[in-house]
This record gives structure tokens, C-alpha cells and sequence, in this order.
């Protein structure tokens, strides 16, 4: 078997622009000029779902999808125009802080009791929502330290050596049966899910599909190294309180002990990871280069933003009863069935 015929395949499309690179992918039919881009709903599941396709390439790719359309001229042109639309709009409508300070204290202001996924998950949620979360963040969390990865060659000194040490750690400290992303298939095993990466493509919602890509976009692009810093600080920052939630919410409904341990991993790791970030990574970054401070801080203010509108839309669906997902799933048989 040719090693690109082992990915996921491709999804169906959600629009022409999605469509147009599925169908560039396959061979079936030319893209649609750059300017198409322009008028699509930034947000949406379109537009999103054409970027991701972009992106996977940089990845793992699709089944029988040659890696040489991984630098296909037509598709980066392509994807330049769906990232300038996806980007605009993010500067627009990302509320922005003063500055970097403030930035980083919000991040230690836990939200309003009950507002967000995980105080909601911690204290009611019950399997069936854990299980369609787990699906839903099954696109970030099986590639979950790769995009950052990007970021290395473009570090250097205290910056560089810090953010390798939380990577290594991600990448399970040299033991391949502790990447983040293995403990990940784990936990989905546990919930009744399968773990095959890219497996719940079809069912994530555009608001997921952003909050991915947007590690793809900060991390292709030298010129947005400060604001995958910043992405990278938010994640590491926030992910410890909200990690204790989700493991009482895993104990308390039964999910499993691997579906347990993932997130007792989190709350101990990522409580070492902010501090790492806090002084080496941001603080080697801008001893080097302080210009970038309003770059990191738009990381943070952009990556806030896009969990939040994923946050609302989980939270709507499950307080009106409704799947958060495009597609169901199926039924989950329990460790005593």
C-alpha cells in the first residue's frame, strides 16, 4: 500500500469552494478563481471546510490523494485567497486587548459560571454530550501538537529551547505510548468512539473547523510565528482548570479510565507548560523581537474568539436536546454491556 493511500478520505463536500478542491484532489474539475474567495462566509462551513482540505495536505493527507498536490501552484493560490477572507475577517471581528498584560490576565479570569463547555460538561453533562465533544475536538487533539511544531525553525535561543521542552513533553517525552494524541485515541476508544484519525470530519461543525485551521494558518506563515505563540500561550494557559473539569465530568458519567486519565495528564503537565510559556516562550520571543507583542496578542484574542463561538454553539445545541453534530452517532455500548 502507497503511503498516501492510508489517510482519511475525503469528505463530502458543503459548497463550491469545497467542493472545487475536493474535486481538484480527485482530478475531476478546475478550482474556482482566487477572487470567488472573496464573498464567502468566513465562517462557514464552506469556506472552512475548503481551508481544512488545504491544510490536511500539510498533514497526513487523503486516501488516494498524491503528496504532490501538497504544493500544487493552483491550490496554494487558492488557499491564499480563502486564508486572506478567513484572516480579515478575524482582525475585524476579534475583539482586541490594549495589550499583551492584559491579554494574558484575562486568560486567568475563569468565565461566568455555567458559560462555558467545560463548567457545563464538569457539572451536567452526560455521556452522550462528552462522546460528541470528544468527536468534535477529535480534529485538534489527534493532531494536537503538530502545528505548533511549525514553529520551531523560526524560534530561537529562549524561545526556541522553551517551546521545544512543552513539545517534547506533547509528543510524550521520547515514549511513544504517551503522545498527547495516542492518549487522545485512548479516551475516544473508552467513549464507544472510533479513533481513526480524521474520522469525524464529516461530523464537525464549521465552528471546530475553524478553531483547527486556525493552528494551520498561524503555523504555515513565518510572518505569524508571534501569533502562534500566542495561540500556543492560550492553549497551555487555560488548559489545566478546564482539564480538571472534564476529568470529574469522565469519573462521574462512568467514560473509562483512559477517558479519565487524558485529562489528569492535562492538569498536571499544562500547569508546568504556563509557566514555560509565560517566561521562555513569550519572554525569549520578545527579548529577541518586542515588535511582536501585538502579533502574540492576536494570537490569544483570535484563538478566544473562535472557542467561544464554538462554545455558544455546543452549548445551544445541548441545552435545546440537539446533537452537536452534522451527523449523529452511533450508539455507545458501555464497558458492562
Amino acid at each position: 500500500m502507497n503511503s498516501y493511500e492510508r489517510g482519511p478520505g475525503l469528505p463530502p463536500s458543503r459548497g463550491p469552494l469545497s467542493g472545487a478542491v475536493a474535486g481538484r484532489l480527485c482530478g475531476t474539475g478546475p478550482l474556482p478563481r482566487p477572487v470567488e474567495a472573496e464573498g464567502a462566509d468566513p465562517y462557514g462551513d464552506d469556506l472552512q471546510l475548503a481551508l481544512y482540505l488545504c491544510y490536511e495536505l500539510h498533514y497526513r493527507g487523503f486516501a488516494g490523494v498524491g503528496p504532490e498536490f501538497e504544493w500544487d501552484p493552483g491550490l496554494l493560490r487558492f488557499r491564499a485567497a480563502l486564508e486572506r477572507r478567513f484572516l480579515s475577517a478575524l482582525r475585524a471581528d476579534t475583539p482586541g486587548h490594549d495589550s499583551l498584560d492584559e491579554a494574558l490576565a484575562a486568560l486567568l479570569v475563569e468565565p461566568v459560571e455555567g458559560s462555558g463547555v467545560t463548567h457545563f460538561l464538569g457539572a451536567e453533562g452526560e455521556l452522550w454530550q462528552l462522546r460528541e465533544y470528544a468527536a468534535q475536538r477529535s480534529l485538534y487533539h489527534l493532531k494536537e501538537a503538530d502545528p505548533h511544531a511549525w514553529v520551531l525553525p523560526r524560534l530561537w535561543g529562549r524561545a526556541k529551547a522553551g517551546m521545544a521542552a512543552v513539545e517534547f513533553d506533547e509528543f510524550g517525552g521520547g515514549r511513544a505510548d504517551r503522545i498527547h494524541a495516542r492518549l487522545f485515541a485512548a479516551l475516544m476508544t473508552d467513549l464507544g468512539l472510533e479513533s481513526t484519525y480524521g474520522r469525524y470530519l464529516d461530523a464537525a461543525r464549521a465552528e471546530m473547523l475553524a478553531v483547527v485551521n486556525l493552528m494551520s494558518l498561524f503555523g504555515l506563515h513565518r510572518e505569524l510565528r508571534g501569533a502562534l505563540v500566542g495561540h500556543f500561550a492560550d492553549v497551555e494557559i487555560t488548559s489545566s482548570p478546564g482539564s480538571q473539569r472534564l476529568a470529574e465530568a469522565m469519573r462521574r458519567t462512568g467514560a473509562g479510565p483512559a477517558a479519565e486519565f487524558f485529562y489528569d495528564e492535562h492538569v498536571e503537565a499544562d500547569a508546568v507548560h504556563e509557566q514555560v510559556v509565560r517566561h521562555e516562550v513569550i519572554g525569549g520571543l520578545l527579548a529577541e523581537e518586542p515588535e511582536l507583542a501585538a502579533d502574540v496578542t492576536f494570537g490569544i484574542d483570535a484563538t478566544e474568539y473562535l472557542e467561544d463561538r464554538l462554545a455558544r454553539r455546543l452549548l445551544a445545541d445541548w441545552r435545546a436536546g440537539h446533537s452537536s453534530l452534522r451527523t449523529p452517532l452511533a450508539p455507545h455500548m458501555s464497558h458492562t454491556s
